[in-house]
């Protein structure tokens, strides 16, 4: 038996999306390891819920979504771990911390070690290039939240470059 059209198209973009969606689940999960189990229930849970993807809109978003869900869900299954929130001065004092040496390594470490939150909206404004109405969107959140987080996110960086000047020739 032959399978739809639109589930077929629908695999074929969602392989595409794989190394974003890769990226956004480690922004989420804080590690490669539980990040690769999301993007798989994810990729599961897409083609299962296929049949209500409308077409309309960017197909990432979707995604992304049903990332930020399964996320929701599968931490309400896990033990409850302490959360950490910090401020722009806490932000700032552990960049300080971290080594002088920076490379690509140490970015996405950085990244990822910012507050709950902030790293996924940063990744998808300022890495993905959604809107601030579309990450809110895919996040479940008002579009203030994610100009909040967005701008705290900029913040942590404009403080790194501080402790870690570039050098032009």
């Amino acid at each position: 038996m032959r399978q739809p059209a639109t589930t077929i198209d629908l695999r074929r973009d969602l392989v595409g999306l794989l190394p974003r969606l890769r990226r956004f689940a480690i922004t989420l999960a804080g590690e490669a390891a539980m990040a690769d189990e999301l993007v798989q229930a994810v990729c599961q849970r897409a083609i299962a819920k296929g049949h209500q993807w409308s077409g309309e809109g960017r197909l990432e978003s979707w995604i992304y979504t049903l990332a930020r869900q399964q996320w929701t869900e599968d931490s309400r299954k896990r033990k409850p771990k302490a959360s950490v929130r910090g401020n722009v001065t806490d932000i700032r004092e552990a960049a300080r911390e971290r080594s002088a040496a920076v490379d690509p390594d140490a970015i996405h470490r950085m990244i990822a070690e910012m507050p709950d939150g902030i790293c996924s909206m940063f990744l998808l404004v300022d890495v993905e290039g959604h809107s601030y109405q579309q990450a809110a969107d895919i996040m479940g959140v008002p579009v203030a939240n994610v100009v909040s987080q967005i701008a705290t996110a900029r913040l942590h960086f404009a403080g790194l470059a501080g402790s870690h000047p570039i050098h032009r020739y």
